[in-house]
């Protein structure tokens, strides 16, 4: 496998985690891809350590494998890289069928409310989500902001911040088709 180390620069280390899983399929590295759908290996392999090196802070170590665990599985077996746009609430307001996508698809819908409910980080939610949007051949989330959001997911008390929590802002993206994220001041 070429070297495949996280590089210093000014780049977020999302955005330096998104560069490198999508160079993984531009260099058409199905090794390192193939070991990193595998969530939970019993022992981890190089590209789930170079993943995991991407994370700021060593607590965040398994958010950044667990987002290149769903990139792996979005892209299996795909030609070309896509960066995605938005965040889940973005990403899940394409899913659905010709009946209606996004809040007009009840499974969409139900899926939404499960991962916006939960407490703690909904990791087997989240792949659902990202398996139907590749099921449905829809544009995924960013996955350079997928694990900033998850590295927040827990900040969900207003009193001590003025941005909504990662939850709230995933809902007003799936629920209303112009919403823009507001930044305080």
């Amino acid at each position: 496998m070429p070297d495949l180390a996280p590089t210093a620069g000014t780049k977020p280390p999302g955005t330096q985690l998104s560069d490198w899983l999508c160079g993984l399929v531009r260099t058409h590295n199905l090794g390192a891809l193939a070991a990193l759908r595998r969530p939970n290996p019993p022992r981890r392999t190089e590209a789930h350590h170079i993943a995991a090196a991407f994370a700021p802070p060593d607590e965040q170590q398994q958010i950044y494998q667990f987002t290149a665990f769903l990139f792996a599985r979005y892209h299996a077996g795909a030609l070309r890289p896509h960066y995605g746009y938005g965040d889940i609430g973005t990403a899940m307001r394409k899913i659905g069928s010709g009946a209606g996508r996004g809040p007009a698809d009840p499974g969409a819908k139900r899926l939404l409310d499960r991962i916006t409910a939960s407490r703690e980080i909904p990791w087997r939610h989240l792949q659902h989500a990202i398996e139907r949007a590749r099921a449905c051949d829809t544009t995924p989330p960013s996955w350079a902001q997928l694990p900033e959001d998850l590295a927040r997911w827990k900040s969900r008390d207003r009193l001590k911040s003025r941005d909504r929590s990662v939850a709230d802002t995933w809902g007003a993206s799936f629920y209303t088709p112009t919403y823009t994220k507001r930044t305080t001041t």
